[in-house]
């Protein structure tokens, strides 16, 4: 049987218990999953004085394989549709850390990680390449969220990352 869909998980780090996003900023993997489709799943509202004086913020997630026996093999993660808000856009890096290795906790939302190379490819074919994901193992991801000087404040912003790869049947 193939790895099917709710095997895929995108999930939360900053230790094995934690249930908010805005810890997600590196070290173990959480067992905690994103909510897709919900707001504030991952960042919170950009305030009008982090509008006016602009932002950037960085989540640390974990691509996580929850198959019991199969690898999820050649994975590809892209961004499939990037910000709504005006002012504001995503990237996203591979995590510094090997595939099931915890990647390094940075200080605060607002410091870059060390080692990670951030773009905001638009398709699988020009996604970032992972490689082969164990069963039960995982890869570190980090999204980067710009908002740039004198945009305007928005409630409602969100992102869409989408990673495929195969597996056996």
């Amino acid at each position: 049987m193939a790895i099917i869909s709710s095997e895929i998980q995108f999930r939360l780090s900053g230790g094995a218990s934690n249930s908010a996003p805005g810890s997600s900023i590196g070290g173990t993997k959480s067992s905690t999953s994103i909510t897709t489709a919900t707001l504030n799943n991952l960042w919170d509202n950009v305030s009008g004085d982090e509008a006016a004086a602009g932002d950037t913020e960085y989540r640390c997630v974990y691509l996580h394989n929850a198959n019991a026996t199969l690898t999820w093999e050649q994975v590809t993660v892209w961004i499939s549709a990037n910000t709504p808000a005006a002012g504001t856009t995503c990237e996203i890096g591979l995590g510094a850390a090997a595939v099931n290795a915890t990647e390094t906790a940075v200080a605060n939302e607002g410091v870059a990680p060390a080692g990670v190379t951030f773009s905001a490819p638009t398709s699988k074919a020009g996604g970032l390449l992972i490689g082969d994901i164990p069963a039960g193992q995982a890869k570190a991801i980090w999204i980067k969220r710009v908002v740039t000087a004198g945009a305007a404040a928005y409630n409602a912003d969100s992102v869409v990352i989408q990673a495929e790869g195969d597996s056996a049947s």
